[in-house]
């Protein structure tokens, strides 16, 4: 037990927390683990190609090559018009673009199934709070607390419908983007 609260002061939050970081960084390196190689290449040119050690080499590659087509290093030019420099840019272009969209829609998935797990325990804790309320609300009536007679108690009460709250928004985007408390002689 004292090592326990040792151990809590030491990382200076508490046990739970400590267990979801775990477990968040668990899966993550499962999720790692689990992608396929050409993921992995895909991630792996992406992240280059954001380096500024990527525009470093370029901008190396390009200075000499212009340099040594315009005359300036003493050389025969071998692209005077440039198209060959033209073409290999874009060339690179239409690659790297493509690797960055694989790496995009692997991330937007990732994105989509991490705002899923919010949105269910945001459900579940607002399921929680509303049997909170209600004991809560039980509990003050019992004793007697002027409080408990707040309507606005009852109100928060009732459970949230998620498709009731999604079919609320609709309506309102379907009217014109606008929110419950205005009309739409605003």
């Amino acid at each position: 037990m004292a090592e326990e609260r040792e151990e809590k002061e030491i990382t200076g939050m508490a046990g739970v927390v400590e267990r979801n970081v775990i477990a968040l960084q668990n899966r993550l390196k499962q999720e790692e683990r689990a992608k396929t190689f050409e993921e992995r290449v895909a991630d792996g040119i992406t992240s280059f190609t954001g380096s500024m050690i990527f525009v470093y080499i370029h901008l190396a590659l390009f200075s000499v090559w212009i340099l040594w087509n315009i005359g300036l290093l003493g050389l025969r030019p071998f692209d005077e018009s440039f198209v060959v420099l033209a073409m290999f840019a874009s060339v690179e272009a239409i690659f790297l673009s493509t690797f960055v969209l694989i790496s995009q829609n692997r991330s937007n998935a990732l994105a989509d199934k991490r705002a899923e797990l919010d949105l269910q325990v945001s459900l579940l804790s607002e399921h929680e709070v509303t049997h909170l309320i209600t004991m809560v609300t039980a509990i003050a009536k019992q004793m007697g607390i002027k409080d408990a007679e707040n309507p606005e108690l009852n109100e928060l009460a009732n459970d949230v419908h998620p498709e009731k709250v999604m079919d609320k928004i609709e309506s309102y985007k379907e009217a014109g983007n606008l929110s419950p408390n205005k009309s739409k002689d605003h």
